[in-house]
């Protein structure tokens, strides 16, 4: 079974980590985290929609999926992908214009390394976000940053448990 999501922030304040155990192989949580059919099943707040979702899985490639609010607006989140380590880790650089300090998951010039860890049966899920600033973290924290993330970390858990290998 899943555990709680954990939400850890470091003494500057500018890191921001929340991590889920999943009950799924790390290939299939490698799959539904890099692969849009999947991603557009989860990642979404309840009540919202999914709009476009590309991923060019590369160094230089780039993330670009949006949420709709049930009110018709558009959430995006943006990066570019720095690093591709199958099945272990990504990282992207969260687009500098994006508008929204949470960046719906990308925030706007913020470092977010997800690492998929085997433990056993299980997969331990990191998503670990530094800020470039002390203020920027703070913004993105006003947005439920953190929070959004073990949320959709749970639904993560919740879809996966739906997925067949």
């Amino acid at each position: 079974m899943a555990a709680n999501a954990e939400r850890t922030v470091d003494t500057e304040d500018t890191h921001v980590v929340v991590t889920r155990l999943l009950d799924a192989p790390r290939t299939l949580v490698w799959e539904a985290w890099t692969d849009p059919a999947h991603l557009r099943r989860w990642w979404f707040p309840a009540g919202w929609s999914v709009g476009d979702t590309t991923i060019e899985l590369c160094a230089g490639g780039n993330f670009r999926h949006v949420v709709r609010s049930p009110d018709g607006v558009d959430y995006l989140s943006s990066a570019t992908i720095r690093e591709v380590v199958r099945p272990e880790r990504i990282v992207y650089d969260g687009t500098p214009d994006d508008r929204n300090a949470g960046g719906a998951g990308m925030p706007p010039g913020a470092e977010v390394r997800v690492t998929f860890a085997e433990e056993g049966d299980q997969t331990r899920l990191t998503v670990e976000t530094r800020f470039k600033t002390p203020g920027a973290c703070a913004a993105a924290d006003e947005t439920g940053y953190a929070g959004h993330w073990a949320k959709g970390l749970e639904q993560l858990g919740d879809y996966l448990a739906t997925v067949r290998v």
